[in-house]
């Protein structure tokens, strides 16, 4: 075993080891679909300036996801109900009354001059500030105020002093950013960073600078920074400030007695922004889970036989070395597990859906490293076995990098432009692609090298799998099919399937779920007991396939539809008595969308911009001939996926969403894939005619795409025949997903290429190793030709 071995296997133990550990002593955090959680109800109020109406409480639903995804990756569902109330669904919520208090806090932040000592009472008569409490229109205790004159308020300070406060000169929508920190070395404890926009940054320094005239140690040096009528803290400003002068106009802190989870509360509040209008908590209660216990289980032996049957297939088809790529595919299992439970991702059911198929694709690297090492042993017969697998780790290290580094671009921007489950689908795809590179870069060349290394592997060719080429491959080379003489009949072919896609979405429409539209939701209390897997059962056999069932306080029935009339209600309540008896209705709303216009921008954009820059990486790290030809074939496969649902007539709702993100990255894979062969090629045969070049390079990387996209196949037929209704859509996206995603790398991708390389001036790629002026750049150049076969005559 050589030291570099060494070190992967004992990197490989450590990590196993930390995964075992974290998965054996934290619990997952489960979705609403899976465990249930918190529903809370906020009533919007009038405030002063502002009516509680759609438009503001839409803009309020939107800031309040902002906080929830603040608080962690928690997938939660926010609608808003009727005119002016709003539904919160938080999933394993550790402290719902802290989330509680988040949630529905207005946060309206202000800076005000301290006019000096408070000399004005509460309207209520009590005591004075600092003394009593009184309750807002939202529910919670609050420091009763007083007006001292027109724009004036009095207000007790952190130690309970009046102190009468000017006019606001600074609002919360002024700060850039804010972020909680510990100051360890002065002993302030917590505090909350204030990062000013340019304009307000000159406010802040004008306020500051009025203080500053007065001398030290008077009230009227003080500023007043205020959060929903609290003084939250009351800052001297320094001796060394001059008057007019004022504090620098970047940055500020504010300072008081916090905890650490206080001052994060704060930070995320004052960053999220204010509640346009306040809210009041006038409902919450416990709701279960939105799939019954035997879908779960179902779904949870589909991706299990899918899971084995993708081993199975990956064993049979590279023999040893194949099956030990399934135990690395099985550590990689382990490994993302691990990091999705330390990181507190929420699981859902589709999450977990789609983390069982990041199992089958992450075979994808190790395909690639054997098929490589495959061809080293068919041109040099000679070369031990542990030399092939090293130049096969080598020569494919291009193509993993590539293909993953646009996919942690795409999942990076995902995650900090996105918001709610998109932001959520950012996380699960990152880890997927670390621990996908490790347990193929790490775990799998640990245990091939150490296989390699023995003589009864070594020496019989049939035991190790990559001695001998696959049989997918020797077809290939005896058929050698002429693929792009004509490269525009491909993209003709290509842009028929386009018309037909765009023609049902025009001619059938989308029919978009109750997560786009909104919809009605309404709960029954019944005499007799239902169980949710019973009422969702009934109520398909009724016509109300798309209906979402789940318990709600005590043994209340709560279902979700998507537009339904007074007609439909009485027919679903009717289908409900014959399982429950006499059934009556508790609550009957209408509700909005879950993914609102704000979320479905955001997600545009996100998506919009990892495009962007996916399209100047593949520029930069090839050529933007092969970038502009990757982007559209995505595009395909995207018109493509949405025209089949749309004349299926299947809806498109979150789930949808997901497995159309995983045929984005599963499309731009492929593709760099096979231009990765293309490059390689060229820069190897500088005269040989393109379309040559890009036939060679079909044929050479069809053997790696036959085989991961079979191993994703098994999986996901698993999953649309086993799992049930809850995961049928999702697979049946992602298997349309990766048939066309395999055709368009094939025959959209490579003749757009083609076709743009016309009438491009660019020279051809260098040799690999070639300018590099080392010995390992001086040997490959002497190297045989990778077409060359070695046939003489």
């Amino acid at each position: 075993m050589t030291r570099a071995t060494a070190v992967r296997a004992v990197l490989a133990v450590a990590v196993l080891l930390a995964s075992v550990v974290i998965t054996l002593t934290m619990s997952p955090r489960l979705g609403l679909d899976l465990q249930g959680g918190t529903r809370i109800v906020l009533q919007a109020h009038d405030s002063d300036t502002v009516t509680a109406d759609r438009e503001t409480t839409d803009r309020t639903l939107e800031v309040l996801r902002q906080r929830i995804d603040s608080l962690g990756v928690s997938e939660p569902t926010l609608t808003r109900s009727g005119e002016d109330r709003i539904i919160v669904e938080l999933p394993d919520v550790q402290d719902p009354r802290q989330a509680a208090e988040v949630i529905g806090r207005t946060a309206q932040l202000s800076f005000h001059a301290v006019e000096g000592p408070g000399t004005g009472k509460p309207e209520t008569g009590e005591p004075p500030a600092g003394d009593s409490e009184t309750e807002g229109a939202d529910g919670r205790k609050k420091p009763p105020a007083s007006d001292t004159g027109p724009g004036e308020l009095t207000l007790p300070d952190e130690q309970g002093r009046s102190l009468a406060l000017g006019p606001s000169r600074l609002s919360g929508a002024g700060v850039d950013d804010a972020t909680a920190a510990f100051d360890a070395q002065g002993g302030a404890g917590w505090s909350v960073s204030l990062t000013f926009r340019k304009d307000a940054g000159q406010d802040w320094k004008k306020l500051t600078g009025e203080a500053a005239c007065h001398p030290a140690g008077d009230d009227r040096r003080r500023v007043a920074i205020v959060l929903d009528e609290k003084v939250i803290s009351s800052p001297q400003v320094d001796p060394s400030v001059g008057c007019r002068v004022g504090l620098p106009s970047g940055t500020t802190q504010i300072t008081g007695s916090f905890s650490a989870d206080e001052a994060r509360d704060l930070a995320l509040l004052i960053k999220g922004g204010a509640l346009p209008v306040p809210v009041e908590i006038v409902e919450q209660r416990t709701v279960g889970p939105t799939l019954g216990a035997a879908a779960i289980e179902a779904s949870a032996q589909a991706a299990l036989i899918g899971a084995a049957a993708t081993a199975l297939f990956i064993t049979v088809v590279y023999r040893l070395f194949g099956a030990l790529a399934a135990v690395a595919l099985g550590a990689y299992g382990m490994i993302s597990y691990a990091a999705l439970v330390a990181l507190g991702v929420t699981l859902t059911l589709p999450g977990l859906a789609g983390f069982v198929l990041a199992i089958g694709m992450a075979v994808d690297a190790n395909v690639l490293v054997f098929e490589r090492a495959r061809e080293e042993c068919a041109d040099r017969p000679k070369r031990t076995l542990r030399s092939a697998l090293t130049t096969g780790f080598q020569k494919a290290w291009s193509a993993v990098a590539d293909s993953n580094a646009t996919t942690l671009i795409a999942a990076g921007l995902l995650f900090f432009l996105g918001s709610g489950p998109v932001k959520g689908f950012g996380v699960t795809l990152a880890i997927g692609v670390v621990a996908s590179m490790f347990s193929a870069l790490v775990i799998a060349r640990a245990l091939t090298e150490i296989a390699a290394n023995r003589r009864f592997v070594s020496d019989y060719r049939g035991v190790n799998g990559i001695g001998r080429p696959g049989a997918v491959r020797a077809w290939l080379v005896r058929k050698d099919p002429r693929l792009f003489r004509r490269p525009l009949r491909w993209l003709v072919v290509s842009a028929a399937l386009v018309a037909v896609a765009v023609a049902g979405i025009v001619v059938r429409g989308i029919d978009l779920g109750v997560e786009f539209t909104g919809g009605r939701l309404v709960e029954y209390s019944t005499s007799r007991p239902v169980d949710v897997e019973t009422a969702r059962d009934t109520l398909a056999a009724a016509g109300f396939k798309d209906a979402e069932v789940t318990t709600a306080g005590d043994g209340d029935l709560s279902v979700r539809t998507g537009k339904l009339d007074n007609d439909g209600e009485h027919a679903l309540r009717s289908a409900l008595a014959e399982e429950g008896g006499e059934t009556k209705k508790v609550r009957d709303e209408l509700i909005g969308p879950s993914l609102g216009d704000e979320l479905r921008r955001n997600a545009l954009i996100a998506l919009g911009v990892a495009v962007a820059v996916q399209l100047a990486y593949l520029a930069v790290r090839f050529r933007w001939t092969f970038a502009v030809a990757s982007v559209v074939a995505m595009v395909h496969d995207v018109i493509l996926v949405v025209g089949a649902f749309a004349w299926l007539g299947r809806p498109v709702d979150g789930i949808f969403l997901a497995a159309l993100l995983t045929v984005i990255g599963y499309s731009v894979n492929d593709s760099v894939v096979v231009f990765d062969r293309v490059r390689e090629l060229w820069g190897t045969n500088r005269k040989t005619p393109l379309d040559t070049i890009a036939r060679r390079a079909v044929l050479q990387t069809v053997p790696r795409t036959v085989n991961t996209g079979m191993g994703a196949l098994f999986i996901l037929a698993a999953l649309a025949v086993l799992g049930g209704d809850s995961l049928a859509d999702f697979a049946i996206a992602l298997l349309i997903g990766i048939v066309v995603g395999t055709w368009s790398s094939v025959f959209t991708a490579v003749p757009g290429a083609l076709a743009l390389e016309r009438s491009a001036k660019a020279p051809p790629p260098p040799a690999p190793g070639k300018g590099k002026g080392t010995a390992r750049g001086k040997a490959r150049t002497v190297r045989r030709d990778p077409l060359d076969n070695g046939a003489r005559v």
